[in-house]
C-alpha cells in the first residue's frame, strides 16, 4: 500500500512536470513483500524489497522503479543506478504507544514491536525492561496488531505514516541524533538503468540536491561497513549551507555496547566522508559487533 502511494506520488509529480507524458504504474512484488512471518534478518540476503524490481529493470519490463531508499542495497547491481532523490520527508522513527503518551508511560516488560536490528538495538538502550518482539506486514497490519493488544507499542518510519496520511498515529518522534534512523529513511530513490538519457533527463527535476548529498553521505557509511538494512547500523546526514555532516551508529543487539561517530565535510565530499566515518566506527571496534551479528542472526551464505 505504501509502495503504491510512493509510485503514485513519482507519477502525478513527472506527469505535472512534462504535461503529455503518460506515467504507467506495474505492481511488483518483492521476496520482502512475500515474507511475512519471518524476521527479516533471519530470512537473510541484501535487497529484499528491491530484487525483484531491479530484474525488471534490466530486462526492459519498465524504465524507472521506486523504492524506500532505506530498502535498497548500498551497491546497485551492474547497469542500474539512482536516477534521482526527490526531497526527503521526515527522517525520524515515530513511536506509536498503545496507551500513554510518553516513554516513561509504558509498563515495565513493555512489549515493543519492530522488525528493524537497528530500532530494536536502539530500544533496548533506553530501556533494558523492554520486551522486543518482531513486527511484521504492511504499515495497516503493523497498527491494527497493536490496537489488538498484541504489543504495548511498535516504532515506524515517521515518513511512510505521513505518506499515507496517518500522522495523527504517532505518539512519539524519537529524535533523529539520539535515536538514529537508517541508512536514507524518509527517502525515495528513483532507479534506472545507466546511460538511458531520456529517462535520466525526465528524472532531472525532481532530484533534490541536499537530499540527494544526504543519501551519499549515508551509503557510503553503509557501503563501508558492508552493512545491509537488516544490520544494526544506522546513518543520518544533514546538510548545513554547504557542509554536509553525518552521525553513524552500529550497535550490538541488546543495545548494550553502541558506537557512535560524527563527522563533517564540505557537501562535494559527501562519499569520503562517509568512508571516513565508518572507518572511525571500525577502529573503535564496531568491526567485532558486525561478526558476531552475521554470525549469530544472519544466515550464513545469505
Amino acid at each position: 500500500m505504501l509502495a503504491l502511494k510512493q509510485s503514485g506520488m513519482m507519477k502525478t509529480a513527472l506527469e505535472n512536470l512534462w504535461p503529455g507524458l503518460e506515467v504507467e504504474l506495474r505492481i511488483i512484488k518483492t521476496t520482502g513483500d512475500k515474507i511475512t512471518d519471518v524476521p527479516l534478518a533471519k530470512v537473510g540476503g541484501k535487497g529484499l524489497f528491491v530484487k525483484e524490481i531491479e530484474d525488471a529493470l534490466l530486462d526492459g519490463s519498465v524504465d524507472l522503479a521506486v523504492h524506500s531508499m532505506k530498502d535498497v542495497p548500498a551497491i546497485l547491481p551492474g547497469g542500474l543506478e539512482i536516477g534521482a532523490v526527490p526531497e526527503r520527508a521526515d527522517p525520524r522513527d515515530a513511536l506509536i504507544i498503545r496507551e500513554g503518551s510518553n516513554i516513561s508511560d509504558l509498563p515495565q516488560g513493555a512489549v515493543i514491536g519492530t522488525s528493524s536490528l537497528r530500532r530494536a538495538a536502539q530500544m533496548s538502550r533506553i530501556r533494558g525492561d523492554f520486551r522486543i518482539r518482531t513486527l511484521r506486514g504492511n504499515l495497516e497490519t503493523r497498527l491494527r496488531k497493536l490496537e489488538e493488544g498484541q504489543y504495548d507499542a511498535i516504532v515506524l518510519a515517521a515518513a511512510g505514516l505521513c505518506r499515507m496520511g496517518w500522522q495523527d498515529r504517532i505518539t512519539l518522534n524519537l529524535d533523529p541524533f539520539e535515536f538514529i534512523p537508517a541508512i536514507g529513511q524518509g527517502a525515495l530513490g528513483i532507479e534506472v538503468r545507466s546511460g538511458d538519457e531520456r529517462i535520466e533527463r525526465i528524472l532531472a527535476p525532481l532530484n533534490h540536491r541536499e537530499s540527494a548529498i544526504a543519501a551519499q553521505a549515508e551509503r557510503s557509511l553503509l557501503t563501508e561497513l558492508q552493512g545491509g538494512c537488516q544490520v544494526p547500523i544506522a546513518g543520518h546526514a544533514r546538510i548545513a549551507q554547504s557542509t554536509v555532516e553525518l552521525l553513524g551508529l552500529v550497535a550490538s543487539l541488546d543495545g548494550r555496547e553502541v558506537f557512535r561517530v560524527a563527522g563533517t565535510a564540505p557537501a562535494e565530499n559527501a562519499v569520503e566522508l562517509g568512508k571516513r566515518v565508518a572507518a572511525e566506527l571500525l577502529a573503535a571496534g564496531a568491526g567485532r559487533i558486525l561478526e558476531d551479528v552475521y554470525k549469530t542472526v544472519i544466515q550464513p551464505g545469505k
